[in-house]
């Protein structure tokens, strides 16, 4: 049962003066108009028949009157995920706006617009209106822009938002199948910004469409094929454009629409994760409603979201098509590189070695194939599996609605920032030409180091991440048992020195002490008492190693008798000088208190 917490305004109280005598003073308060309910105003009386002829229909009292008191938590990181869904409301706006004017041909034309550099150029209908759109259409540049960054704001704020659901542990029961919903829109959003920065079949678009062309025909047996089915013919072919605009602006939104909704539905449904605290519990969920309090703020951050893409629109130019050109299939732009969410593929495909086979009369390219069918399929396996792995290994078959501190589940989070170190360091790598251009250094040695450092730095990061998280859960429970450090040094008889401890905030002590800790399983017996071979131990010793490899340096928090007994230590030590009252030491967060 959801429960509603925070700043609640009180009703105002109607009281008169302290002396009483305000009942005969010759001047009194002008009387307050009386405030009719909405259903007895005009506008409430008209509009009740249309209401109520709807609502006996198919039923929307019922419906509404449960969720608009849906309470929701109130916490800065929840907002990333609002981040996507706003910006991907400002991609179908300036989307819709864009397709009036564009024209998905890849018919030749003759360019005779206000461009005067290109005018007289053959080129593709497509081009030649992308152009038209960013210099004859009024206001078309600007949306151009907008719709530009949107894209980016939604696949990186898409990321974001998964990385915080992944390293809190918002993905764990019952919320592993909007997990996958949420993978299949991170897919669907990598799918949907190739296509669309595909569109205008500029020299730098179609730099990766060749490129995408070269991961198709590297599949073994059906590679060709499939290029000759996308592309309608060899590359460039005459029927890719018209079909990526398809994909780009009927296919690929439909989905992303009614996975969104299934998001949100599920989001419903389920109630919404919240970060552990006092009144919080599995049950319950503490924040403010969805109206008015909610559905206000989401409003508010809508424009915001808006207004930044535009300023961000208008002050930041991204995509000059006009200075790469048409496309040209015996032309590469220099330098040229994808938007950030795609170039770690480009990475993975710059640092591989040429390594190909033959097979059956076959060319296997395995420097193109790796990256391009395993690479990428593998992210969004990995993404999609993770949550059924991590419960098979804690054997955690409870609902989770308190999310986890990142320090709280060290392997989980040491996982996390290797994976982002993985794909980092092959996102630096798809730059290597740029990197050796403007630092002057070697391209080959670049590319060396790049296929050296994806294996090794990433672990690197495991193990100094895992060893932070430990280090961590070892400060909160330090402080736990002895207090925060307030500053104050105390000096012994002896002339040691110490310093003076204050005990937590029942709060803060009750967040770091309301995680609970997964003992690791046993490691079973190979054979059973009779000295036969145990079945499926096998599997059973693998489910232990894991599960060892998981939970054995997590840290456990303070009992009841470690908490009393820290609770007198320091009582002997001794204060040779008193403390200054010019200092008061400081608080739990470090700021110096009052005199």
């Amino acid at each position: 049962m959801s429960t509603f917490s925070g700043q609640t305004a009180s009703s105002p109280e109607r009281s008169s003066s302290s002396n009483g005598a305000s009942a005969a003073t010759a001047t009194s308060a002008p009387e307050q108009p009386d405030h009719k309910p909405l259903q007895d105003t005009s506008v409430g009386k008209a509009a009740a028949g249309p209401v109520k002829w709807l609502d006996d229909r198919v039923g929307l009292a019922g419906l509404v009157r449960k969720n608009v008191r849906k309470v929701f938590p109130d916490h800065w990181s929840f907002m990333l995920g609002e981040i996507a869904l706003w910006s991907f409301v400002v991609l179908l706006l300036s989307g819709v706006f864009l397709t009036f004017w564009f024209r998905p041909s890849m018919t030749e034309v003759t360019y005779d617009g206000a461009y005067t550099p290109l005018r007289g150029l053959e080129m593709s209908e497509a081009y030649a209106s992308t152009l038209d759109i960013s210099f004859e259409v009024r206001g078309g540049l600007l949306m151009r822009q907008i719709h530009h960054w949107a894209a980016m704001i939604f696949a990186v704020s898409i990321t974001v938002h998964m990385l915080r659901i992944f390293f809190t542990g918002a993905y764990r029961k019952p919320r592993e199948l909007n997990w996958l919903v949420g993978v299949g829109l991170f897919a669907l959003a990598l799918v949907e910004g190739f296509s669309g920065y595909s569109l205008p079949d500029d020299l730098l678009s179609g730099t990766g469409l060749r490129f995408v062309d070269g991961l198709i025909r590297s599949i073994p047996v059906v590679g060709a094929y499939v290029e000759f089915f996308a592309f309608g013919g060899e590359f460039p072919g005459d029927s890719i454009i018209p079909r990526l605009f398809t994909v780009h602006v009927l296919l690929v939104p439909g989905l992303l629409v009614a996975l969104i909704t299934l998001h949100m539905l599920l989001l419903v449904y389920q109630k919404h994760t919240q970060w552990p605290g006092p009144g919080r519990t599995e049950a319950n969920v503490v924040g403010y409603p969805m109206l008015p309090v909610y559905a206000a703020k989401a409003g508010g951050f809508f424009f915001v979201v808006f207004g930044v893409t535009a300023l961000m629109g208008a002050l930041v130019q991204i995509n000059p098509i006009w200075r790469y050109g048409s496309y040209n299939p015996a032309e590469v732009t220099a330098g040229s590189q994808p938007d950030i969410y795609m170039g770690w593929v480009e990475g993975a495909v710059r640092i591989m070695p040429n390594w190909e086979s033959e097979f059956f009369g076959l060319t296997w390219s395995w420097n193109v194939f790796i990256p391009s069918a395993l690479l990428l399929p593998g992210l969004f396996g990995v993404l999609a599996l993770y949550p059924f792995v991590e419960q098979w290994v804690t054997r955690d078959k409870r609902e989770h609605h308190l999310l986890d501190r990142p320090r709280n589940a060290p392997v989980r989070t040491a996982f996390g920032v290797a994976g982002i170190t993985f794909y980092t360091l092959l996102l630096i790598a798809g730059g290597n030409d740029i990197i050796a251009l403007k630092f002057q250094l070697d391209i080959y040695a670049i590319t060396w180091f790049m296929r050296f450092a994806v294996f090794i730095v990433p672990v690197l990061a495991f193990i100094v991440t895992k060893r932070i998280c430990i280090g961590l859960q070892r400060a909160d429970r330090e402080r736990v048992l002895h207090g925060y450090e307030t500053g104050v040094i105390l000096r012994s008889p002896d002339g040691g020195y110490t310093e003076r401890h204050a005990p937590l905030s029942t709060v803060q002590a009750y967040e770091l002490t309301t995680q609970e800790r997964v003992a690791p399983a046993e490691l079973p017996s190979a054979t059973d008492a009779n000295g036969v071979a145990a079945p499926h131990s096998r599997l059973a010793r693998l489910h232990a190693r894991a599960s060892r490899f998981y939970n054995v340096d997590t840290v456990n928090k303070p009992s009841a008798q470690e908490l009393a007994d820290a609770h007198h230590d320091g009582d002997d030590v001794p204060e040779l000088e008193p403390v200054s009252s010019e200092f008061q030491g400081v608080n739990e967060t470090g700021i110096p208190k009052p005199h």
